[in-house]
């Protein structure tokens, strides 16, 4: 490749240079132009084009070869060489204007599933995702990156260089969802040039979208319902992230479908700290573009509130606040007091990051001042919460933070605070009325069954037979 040679003497003004890309726009022309006016060294140039796709086709076959990385008897010389050839074909695929000629096509797109689509190694993390490591860390790397770097480059450069009705009878189906499977590689870096590959697919391949979407959506479901182990959602929400935003309003059925079955789910797995980021802003995509869906959004987020897991409920809590932001004060005033309720639920926790997050929602004016207009029954319950705090909570800084926020709150709206300290103190005063009125009934209960237990003794004795 780069050969020089040349020129016949019918063209002495000029000495091309007869690169790869040079012969291809003369095989090009020649194909177009049926009646062309032929001299005798065309036979020349048609000779070193076929030389020319048989170099290439002796490198495609070559990179067909693949090397694990762990098999000792594998030639680190044959490793290097194979590297300088995938290089090759990185720069000739950079390089080409005109389309590739499906001779080269056909394998060159098998090279690249013979290199990609491998058993993926076992996972070095023997729970679920949430044990996952950083994202960043790369503490079990593909061996063959160095190779598989290159061939994902080589894709995405096919991929964006050719017209997507050409790659129609190559990147199929198959090839689709087995590029989907690599998703669950543990190396960040696979992951991180995997997700521009298939978005860039997505794009071009019109045809394929809505096949690309329930391939995903499967993906979904199968980790939240059946293995919880999935080490790619993050990367496949952030593409979702891309094809939601990019909806047209009002939104399709199916879109609504997709985030009330597979969206809002995602909040339930254990390894929800990994992706919470991407999915929170699939979300907030969402009710931004429709607000009416706020509701349906914030009842499923609060049906999957974790128990125990309070790493998840520091970041369902923030979610809450952003989505809250959104909503029109009509949809806020029917979830008023579920979502105060649960507020107010992480605000007692045990837990000094969940209570401090809760703290800081209650802090937020905007949410305090439609909390105070949507119902008395929700601002009622925040009341409640934050004297409880400040007589039984343990953490020192939590109790200084609700005493923070009682001011704000008092200022705010004193009718309001003060009217709900009364109705507070006259539910305690009645609790403990109650509580009095139930002592005394099983206080009178004792005594009644004490007084009958001893009549039994006592007539036990008069019938007992003598010695």
């Amino acid at each position: 490749m780069g050969v020089e040679r040349n020129t016949p003497k019918a063209s002495p003004k000029k000495r091309p240079t007869t690169t790869l890309q040079y012969l291809f726009d003369l095989d090009s022309k020649s194909h177009g132009n049926s009646h062309g006016n032929s001299h005798f060294g065309n036979g020349g140039k048609r000779s070193t084009l076929d030389s020319e796709k048989e170099e290439l086709l002796s490198v495609i076959t070559y990179c067909t070869l693949v090397f694990t990385f762990t098999d000792p008897s594998e030639s680190p010389s044959q490793q290097e060489l194979k590297r300088g050839k995938l290089t090759k074909l990185l720069s000739f695929v950079k390089s080409t204007k005109n389309p590739i000629h499906d001779q080269i096509l056909s394998p060159l797109v098998s090279m690249l599933a013979a290199n990609l689509f491998r058993p993926l190694s076992p996972s070095s993390y023997p729970s679920v995702i949430c044990d996952l490591a950083d994202e960043e860390d790369t503490s079990n790397p593909a061996p063959a990156w160095q190779h598989l770097q290159i061939v994902y480059e080589i894709l995405f450069r096919l991929v964006d260089n050719t017209d997507a009705k050409a790659l129609r009878d190559y990147i199929d189906h198959s090839f689709l969802h087995n590029l989907l499977s690599l998703f669950q590689s543990e190396d960040p870096r696979e992951r991180e040039i995997l997700k521009y590959v298939y978005h860039r697919i997505y794009s071009k391949f019109t045809f394929y979208r809505s096949f690309m979407r329930k391939a995903m959506n499967d993906a979904f479901l199968q980790y939240v319902f059946e293995t919880e182990r999935h080490f790619g959602i993050g990367n496949l929400l952030e593409i979702w992230g891309s094809i939601i935003n990019g909806f047209t309003i009002p939104i399709k059925e199916e879109h609504k479908i997709f985030l009330m079955r597979v969206l809002i789910p995602l909040h339930k797995p254990k390894g929800l700290q990994v992706y919470h980021r991407q999915l929170a802003y699939c979300v907030s995509q969402f009710v931004q573009k429709e607000p009416v869906l706020g509701e349906i959004v914030i009842r499923g987020i609060l049906k999957y509130w974790p128990i125990t897991n309070c790493q998840k409920e520091v970041l369902l809590v923030g979610e809450l606040e952003e989505l809250v932001e959104i909503l029109h004060p009509e949809q806020f005033r029917k979830l008023a007091l579920p979502l105060c309720t649960q507020i107010t639920r992480c605000l007692n926790s045990w837990n000094s990051q969940v209570s401090e997050r809760a703290l800081y929602v209650l802090n937020n004016e905007q949410f305090m001042k439609m909390a105070g207009k949507a119902t008395p029954d929700a601002f009622l319950v925040i009341v409640e919460g934050m004297e409880k705090n400040l007589k039984w909570h343990w953490s020192k800084s939590v109790r200084q933070l609700t005493e923070t926020v009682k001011m704000m709150l008092e200022e705010m709206a004193p009718g309001l605070y003060s009217m709900s300290v009364i109705n507070l103190e006259l539910r305690e005063s009645a609790a403990q009325q109650q509580e009095i009125e139930r002592r005394e009934k099983w206080r009178k209960i004792e005594m009644v069954a004490g007084q009958n237990q001893n009549q039994n003794q006592n007539q036990n004795q008069f019938f007992q037979p003598p010695h």
